[in-house]
This record gives C-alpha cells, structure tokens and sequence, in this order.
C-alpha cells in the first residue's frame, strides 16, 4: 500500500433539500467564472469594453457545453445507445462527459455570433481569450476528481490517486491506486495560460495567432495525458480517437502559425522594397524621395519641419535635366507640325 497518495473525495453530491448539488457542475461553473473575469480584465486592458466580454459569454457558454456534450456522445455512442444502455442518459450532462474539443468548437460558433453583435472581431476576442479559456479548463478538470472518473492506468507514485471499488475498472478491481490524470491535465493547462500570458506581454501575437499558440500547447500536453488514461474510448489505427483529433488540431495550428509568420515577413519585405531612395524627376528640377524609412522600419522619416543640410549643387544633373526639357520641346513642335489643320 502507498505510504503517500491522493484521497478520493468523500463525496461529490450534496443536497440542497430536494435539489442535488454537485460537484462536478460547480468545477465547470466556476472555471466559467474564473475565464470570463480573466478576459475581460484583459480586454479592458487592450482598451475594450469589458462588459461586451459578459454578453459574449451569454452566447459562447451555452455553445460551448451543447458542444461538449456532442462531441463526448459522439465519440462514444455505445455507452448510451448500445443494447441494454439508457438514451436518455446521453442528456444526463451532470454525470460528466463534455469534451473540450467539440466544447470549443461550438463555443467558437457561440463567440462568433455575440461577437458580431457587438462588432468585434473573432479573432481578437480569441486572443483575449485562450489565457482565460485555459484556466477555465483547468478549473474545470477537477469535476473529474469529485466523479473518480478520466484517471490514468495503475501506479505506486507518491502522488497516485485512490479510487473508491466502486469506480475502479472492470478489468482491475483490485487495484486502489491510478494516476491522477486530471491533475495532470489541470497542472499543464496552468502552465500553458502562464505561456500564453508571458507571450502576450513579450511579443504582442495579433489576429488568432495567440489562440493558435493556446492550440499547439493544449493538445501538445492532451496527447501524452490522453496516452495515460484508461477509461473507455474508441480507437483507431491502434491510437485513442482524442489523439487523433489533438494531433489534427496541432497540425492545423502548427501551419497557421507557419502561415501568418511568412505572410507578414513578406509584408513586410514589400513594404522595405519600395524605401529606395530614389529620386522622381518631375520635370521642375525637384526630385520627390519615396525612400523616406529605413529598410529595417526602425528609423522614421525626418518630419518636414526639421532643418536638414543642404546638398552641394549638382552642375551635370542640371545640365541634363535643361538638355531633357529642350528635347520634349523640340518633341511637341514635331507632333504639332505633323498634326491635320483641321483636328481641333
């Protein structure tokens, strides 16, 4: 027997007269909270109103958990439509079963829809968003703990995590202790909103691409906890089908991230090829310079009212530029000698 281990929770429902209260619902409730105070504190910082962030959860919360439910049934249809199971358990959202990727997905649609009501860009709103939607998972996670269920396979760590006989596997009845894995999932969410926020502040990402790097580290982390856990699931070429759908959701990450980065590189560039320094001849004498920055951006132009050394004066070019000029005169006077009489 472990000398060191996590204890099971007493209980996960207590009763408010004929109402059940139950832990895993107040787990979800409270990292709603917990993400939507966090946006909109940082929406207000980058000078928005923080209130919009509330009406846009009115949309996206709903969303999100229809989603979440979808996509657990989805994925594992016989535990509810099999011979001898229950339907109707499949709307049963208080046992647990919401899986964050479809949760998201539809969230996304529910964001989308309040954010056009208030004239916000998705994108923006999402980058605002991943450090709170991650703590919202983590938060979330240990509804898990309270229904003793999602733990890893068997181990003798000094942090594993005992379960009651009756939530213990079929396969392992015997065995009390299994790895916590939604602490492990809880722990890595807090470590990728702390990533998102140092990110945040050092290098600015915009339009998705903030929520893009959320992406990368969620699933990076889900997949190896994903590999640990042992309650039921479908497979597929020998994988869990959550590793499939965290590596296709990293993979589809990995290139927008790659994607945006060469767009704006080449932006950028385009931007530079047009600082050449050159001068336009408009046919007064006075050259127009269309390479005002420098071809990093960091120097700006001097403001026009900045005193700046005069050039000496250039003899040959005002020698050509009188040469140039007699030419298209002598131009004009041969197309007006070759021109009809009568065309007016």
């Amino acid at each position: 027997m472990n000398l060191a281990y996590l204890p099971s929770p007493s209980q996960g429902v207590w009763h408010l007269g004929p109402f059940p209260i139950r832990a895993y619902a107040l787990c979800i409730i409270a990292g709603i909270f917990a993400g939507v105070w966090l946006t909109g504190r940082r929406w207000a910082a980058r000078g928005g109103n923080r209130d919009h962030i509330a009406d846009i959860a009115l949309w996206a919360v709903p969303f999100g958990v229809l989603g979440g439910r979808l996509y657990h049934v989805i994925t594992d249809p016989e535990l509810y439509f099999a011979a001898g199971k229950q339907p109707i358990r499949a709307l049963y959202i208080w046992d647990g079963g919401l899986g964050i990727p479809g949760a998201v997905a539809l969230g996304a649609v529910g964001a989308w829809l309040g954010c056009r009501r208030r004239g916000i860009a998705l994108a923006d709103f999402a980058d605002a968003a991943a450090p709170g939607l991650v703590l919202a998972q983590a938060i979330g996670r240990w509804g898990n703990y309270f229904n003793q269920e999602l733990f890893g396979g068997p181990t003798h760590l000094p942090w594993a995590l005992l379960i009651d006989p009756a939530h213990r596997p079929d396969t392992s009845p015997n065995v009390a202790f299994y790895h916590p894995t939604f602490l492990y999932e809880s722990l890595w969410d807090l470590g990728v909103m702390a990533l998102l926020l140092w990110l945040d502040r050092r290098y600015r990402p915009r339009r998705g691409r903030l929520f893009a790097c959320y992406v990368l580290a969620y699933t990076a982390g889900r997949a190896w906890i994903e590999a640990l856990r042992i309650d039921h699931a479908n497979h597929f070429l020998g994988l869990r089908l959550n590793d499939w759908v965290s590596a296709g959701l990293f993979a589809a990450a990995l290139a927008y991230l790659i994607a945006t980065h060469r767009r704006a590189r080449t932006s950028t560039g385009t931007g530079t090829d047009t600082g050449t320094g050159t001068g336009t001849d408009t046919g007064t004498g006075a050259g127009t310079d269309t390479g005002a920055a420098s071809a990093d951006g960091g120097v700006p132009a001097p403001e026009s009212g900045t005193p700046q050394a005069a050039s000496p004066p250039d003899r040959d070019s005002d020698r050509d530029r009188a040469a140039e000029h007699d030419r298209a005169a002598e131009r004009d006077r041969d197309r007006a000698a070759e021109r009809d009489p009568t065309d007016k």
